[in-house]
């Protein structure tokens, strides 16, 4: 099992996979080499980003985040406001890594956009050296950025035995690897879907920590629908790109409509408020992904919000959707270079369903039919951002994505008969189905919208 804590992470924009990856590696390469006590003797670092980290990695901040990670910076304690200035300071000529140690570098020269090659592990491919004196060779690492901030090594995906991309030696009060296991624990022991995912992270940590660390991930989803809420202008990245939940958020309170438009509004702004905030670089959570990450922030902000129960309700929302995400995570991929969108907006808006639909009173059976839902009309959704950058369609896709997860909810609670496709076959469809996506449309920028948008 994995721990729903490892899948929803405190990170910044604008890519899980491109930023919160990359960044993860660079820091963790730098770090072994001090630990193996060879960062003193490292004269020159170079960094080749491969497959899709190429492709988009200019619009994604894969380079910038590259820079961040050799500084010592974890992408769950950098301040977003502070950036522009750490990546000043870092300069063209040297950088000093892990914040002590000194050498020649330029990003220019030492971050290789390697666009031809396309590894076989994984499409996030990341290669890693470190040279001494005369060009020794220190250090040689390829390492692979998997979806949702997840990272592994070669030798992890090559044979996956060890790190955060695999089950972990820990003995989970109820282990599950698929719906059906899961909807069959809950029946057994009168536990809904939220009380067995608590009960499983136990394995980690008491469960005063876990409450602590999924109302951190709650404060932060609110915090960056705030922040989104209120910053006008443009996004930065050249397609000039308005933020338009500011001026929406304005509109509805100064004249509310009826009842069904302004749900709808509600909904869409506050997914727009937060990808605005990631396309900017702001602080976001990865739920599961950044380029999804607007979809489960919206549904809690709408409907977990406000009242007495407004956090327990919040935290039952949270750890089914977790519980449903690992799902994904463990049978397919949420990695948008390897599924295309029904990889990251498909399983956030079934997470989200999942979730709404537990808050409601559903069984465990009518939350799995709601995930099922979700992502039944998610299957094959294509990642083709346009210009490289988490803007478009990606904003607005998670505006779309929030509004299917609440209807998705709706329809499971409406139904009381067995659902005819299960949460295991659509998953199942989705892993098939990105398999045999073409590349051009999972996260490459080489067809689609991507080709057909003018990125200027």
């Amino acid at each position: 099992m994995l721990s729903i804590l490892n899948l929803f992470r405190i990170g910044i924009g604008p890519s899980s996979s491109h930023t919160v990856g990359p960044m993860r590696i660079a820091r963790r390469f730098v770090a072994s080499l001090a630990e193996a006590r060879k960062l003193a003797d490292v004269r020159r670092i170079g960094i080749e980003l491969q497959g899709s980290l190429a492709l988009t990695g200019v619009g994604h901040g894969s380079v910038d985040a590259c820079v961040l990670g050799l500084l010592g910076w974890e992408p769950e304690a950098i301040d977003p406001d502070a950036v522009p200035a750490l990546l000043a300071q870092a300069g063209e000529a040297s950088i000093l890594l892990m914040g002590q140690h000194p050498v020649a570098f330029s990003p220019a020269r030492d971050i290789v956009l390697a666009c031809d090659i396309i590894p076989e592990l994984h499409p996030n491919g990341m290669r890693l050296k470190a040279f001494g004196q005369g060009e020794v060779l220190l250090a040689d690492e390829t390492w692979y950025s998997t979806g949702g901030g997840f990272i592994a090594s070669a030798r992890q995906l090559a044979a996956p035995n060890a790190g955060d991309l695999v089950p972990s030696p820990v003995h989970a009060a109820f282990p599950y690897a698929s719906g059906a296991e899961l909807l069959a624990l809950c029946d057994i022991h009168g536990l809904d879907i939220a009380a067995a995912v608590l009960a499983n992270e136990g394995a980690w940590r008491p469960e005063t920590e876990t409450l602590a660390g999924i109302d951190r991930l709650l404060d932060a989803m609110m915090a960056c629908i705030e922040r989104g809420l209120a910053h006008d202008g443009v996004l930065p990245g050249g397609l000039q790109v308005r933020r338009r939940a500011p001026e929406l958020w304005r509109k509805l309170l100064a004249s509310p409509t009826n009842e069904t438009e302004v749900l709808l509004d509600r909904l869409n702004l506050f997914a727009m408020a937060v990808n605005e905030e990631n396309a900017a670089g702001g602080r976001v959570v990865t739920a599961p992904t950044n380029g999804a990450a607007g979809i489960i922030p919206a549904v809690l902000r709408q409907y977990c919000h406000e009242g007495p129960q407004a956090r327990e309700q919040a935290r039952r929302f949270l750890l089914t959707a977790g519980g449903i995400g690992l799902l994904y995570k463990q049978r397919a991929s949420i990695s948008g270079a390897e599924m295309g969108c029904q990889g990251e907006v498909g399983v956030a808006c079934s997470m989200a369903a999942a979730g709404l639909a537990a808050v409601w009173g559903g069984t465990p059976q009518q939350v799995a039919a709601a995930a099922e839902i979700g992502m039944e009309h998610n299957l094959g959704l294509t990642c083709d951002p346009v210009g490289g950058l988490v803007q478009i369609p990606c904003i607005e896709r998670n505006a779309i994505g929030a509004v299917k997860a609440v209807n998705a909810a709706r329809l499971a609670l409406h139904s009381h008969a067995m659902p005819k496709v299960s949460l295991d076959q659509v998953i199942e469809t989705m892993r098939q189905t990105g398999i045999d996506m073409s590349s051009k449309y999972k996260e490459t920028s080489l067809g689609g919208l991507a080709v057909n948008v003018a990125a200027c």
